[in-house]
């Protein structure tokens, strides 16, 4: 079949002689294809950048652990207090962001996480026209010497991206916690990732591992830059009909039988059809490209079944 297709393809190349072949000639609906693109996500794909605040290290330990389950599809972790460049212009690049911090102004009622986020919250942040982007929350607490009071900072850094017009995202079940109270808790459950690396560290990568999962099953990916449309996904692009070289179909019609014979012979052959209304033909396209063949309306029921 394939040597059959190849000989046509020679005679194709006598008939036009001079004449340029591209679809164009035939006024065929070709679809434009990124070859970079292969292999890529077809859905769009959100820009993800996470941020942290930290005191001890331990909320850039759980950052880590977050970056490690996204791999190369978030950038970071970046610390608050050591971003290069203005906040605004860092934050709004991205589509989507992952924020975290601890707890250490316990039971205050503002600017509760003792890191950097505090001396931004109600300033430079208000600024900030991230009206829409998706953001998830993590935050570090210890539940049990600060019971009523767990991560109480992980729910005032949720509030202020909320109050900005942004999409939260991620919030987790309480179950499984010994707190008796908390600021983060919205409804019945909290506003976010919450871990406790002081009586559950042995529990941190599983929960990191699951909101991670949680994430991409809400869509966090979805909706930002296209990253590029796979080749299956890509529009057609209508070309110019111009005129026919003199004698081709004829030429074609001449070496198709032979090729319709072992189509039947050997079933769909997974060639892609493309319909020219003014000659009444059908150039039938390989999946590579590199080959082809004709059928006319008058032979239709010789066609490639597909």
């Amino acid at each position: 079949m394939i040597m059959k297709v190849h000989v046509l393809e020679s005679l194709l190349t006598v008939a036009i002689a001079t004449t340029v072949w591209s679809p164009a000639v035939f006024g065929f609906v070709v679809p434009r294809v990124n070859n970079h693109a292969a292999g890529s996500i077809t859905a769009l794909s959100a820009n993800v950048g996470i941020f942290f605040g930290t005191s001890t290290g331990s909320t850039e330990e759980v950052a880590d652990l977050i970056k490690a389950e996204f791999g190369d599809d978030a950038d970071g972790p970046f610390d608050i207090e050591a971003l290069e460049g203005p906040v605004k212009s860092t934050f709004e690049k991205y589509d989507a962001l992952i924020v975290g911090t601890p707890t250490w102004n316990t039971g205050s009622d503002t600017e509760r996480s003792g890191t950097g986020w505090d001396e931004i919250y109600y300033s430079t942040m208000q600024e900030l026209n991230i009206k829409g982007k998706k953001v998830a929350v993590f935050g570090l607490g210890d539940q049990v010497s600060y019971a009523e009071n767990y991560a109480d900072a992980a729910g005032e850094l949720h509030d202020v991206f909320e109050s900005l017009g942004c999409q939260m995202c991620g919030y987790t079940s309480m179950e499984g916690y010994e707190h008796e109270d908390s600021k983060s808790i919205r409804g019945d459950k909290f506003c976010g990732l919450l871990c406790d690396m002081v009586n559950q560290e042995e529990l941190t990568p599983e929960r990191v591992e699951n909101w991670v999962a949680q994430l991409r099953a809400e869509g966090f990916f979805e909706g930002g830059s296209a990253q590029g449309a796979s080749a299956a996904t890509a529009a057609p692009v209508p070309v110019t009909v111009n005129e026919t070289p003199d004698g081709l179909f004829e030429t074609i019609q001449e070496h198709s039988d032979m090729l319709d014979e072992t189509i039947k012979v050997h079933g769909s052959t997974g060639f892609i059809p493309h319909y020219n209304g003014k000659t009444k033909s059908t150039m039938w396209v390989s999946p590579d490209g590199r080959s082809c063949y004709y059928t006319t309306e008058a032979r239709s029921s010789s066609s490639v079944s597909m």
